[in-house]
């Protein structure tokens, strides 16, 4: 069986450090998953982080693939922005990286996304809890 790709967007981790929402997706050997630059940012930036949080979320990342801000990742943000005024920035930078790498993208937020044409979104288990403790995060 071939091996999945897929991105996620910083509520998903949070929801995971949180309660171990969709360890469908985060824990299975089927899938290989990337994160992008601004998703950590998200999730070290957030005011009063503990060392042990700050420890949680590194060694989670640990077990993903970053997706550096480069030159497709640019070069698709800024079609982005130019299609899309509305769009929020954070989700534009997101959806590009999901774009430039060609991978389906793993939201709560499925109202930020839908719009995005070529954006393939990933459907969200159900029953998850909706409490967010872990963020500050703007996506």
């Amino acid at each position: 069986m071939g091996e999945n790709q897929l991105l996620v967007d910083t509520d998903v981790l949070i929801a995971y450090l949180n309660h171990r929402a969709y360890r469908s997706y985060l824990e299975s050997a089927k899938y290989r998953v990337y994160y992008s630059a601004l998703t950590k940012k998200e999730l070290l930036a957030k005011r009063g982080l503990k060392t042990s949080e700050r420890q949680a979320i590194l060694t989670l990342l640990k077990r993903f693939r970053l997706i550096r801000i480069d030159r497709r990742v640019t070069d698709e943000y800024s079609r982005l922005r130019s299609r899309y005024p509305s769009l929020a920035k954070g989700d534009a930078l997101i959806s590009a990286s999901a774009l430039a790498r060609t991978l389906p993208l793993l939201t709560q937020n499925l109202r930020h996304f839908r719009v995005i044409q070529g954006l393939v979104l990933l459907p969200i288990e159900l029953g998850r809890p909706g409490r967010r403790d872990f963020s500050n995060a703007s996506t």
